[in-house]
């Protein structure tokens, strides 16, 4: 029997990577993907150096065809999907004057409307085999809009819905949808440069380790399914909310 696989779409340099990382160290086979793959050759070096099992692939999440076909490849090349994570961010700040139809468009396309394309494209072969989770990654602006994120909480609010209703439809199949809100900065290269000041809560846990995310993804996973969790949020202890 083949191993089972991990698909992470989002697969970047902190969250993403961290969870791939985590099941490639239970055995799934780790399929990372964003829109270039030479992206992820650090991590799946990472993975491979830690004695798991990674491949990576360059698809453009919004191309119905490319992610059909990416499932298509994993499930008959590699092994069964056994858990799909749709972690892709877009998140962007404008003004509403200066929210064009073309960003509302673009991080709607990237946040909610792949997410639709992966969680259609993985049901499927999850639903023939009576089990699978599909994880999506929520934001702040999942539950709450803010000033300046018109667009992307209109695309998190959106991916939120269709979790709940995947979740609702899929169950009783055997699929366990879960939706994860990240609420806070997550410690990386990119807060590191731009918000320096919340970068510096790291000494004091004050920002949210990747690697501690990914643990959580995986206790979702490993849930009985007579008490599964459709949604949780993860947050640093002196985050206000």
């Amino acid at each position: 029997m083949p191993d089972p696989a991990i698909l992470v779409i989002g697969a970047g340099d902190a969250t993403g990577g961290a969870i791939a990382r985590r099941f490639a160290r239970e055995g799934f086979v780790a399929c990372v993907v964003r829109r270039n793959a030479d992206r992820l050759d650090p991590l799946v070096a990472t993975i491979t150096a830690e004695g798991g099992r990674a491949v990576a692939f360059g698809a453009d999440a919004r191309d119905e065809d490319q992610i059909n076909a990416l499932i298509d490849r994993i499930e008959n090349e590699i092994g069964p999907i056994e858990v799909a994570v749709f972690n892709i961010g877009a998140n962007v700040r404008f003004p509403l004057g200066e929210t064009t139809s073309r960003v509302f468009r673009k991080v709607w396309e990237m946040a909610c409307f792949a997410g639709f394309l992966t969680g259609r494209a993985v049901a499927g072969p999850m639903q023939a085999r009576g089990r699978g989770t599909i994880l999506f990654t929520g934001a702040t602006a999942s539950l709450r809009g803010g000033s300046g994120f018109a667009a992307f909480a209109a695309a998190k609010f959106g991916l939120r819905a269709l979790a709940q209703s995947m979740a609702r439809e899929l169950g009783p199949a055997g699929i366990h949808v879960a939706h994860i809100v990240i609420d806070g900065a997550i410690d990386t290269a990119w807060i590191a440069e731009n918000f320096p000041e919340s970068h510096a809560l790291k000494d004091r846990d004050g920002i949210l380790n990747p690697e501690h995310i990914a643990e959580t993804y995986w206790q979702v996973h490993r849930q009985e399914r007579t008490a599964w969790t459709h949604e949780l949020d993860l947050r640093p202890w002196i985050e206000t909310f």
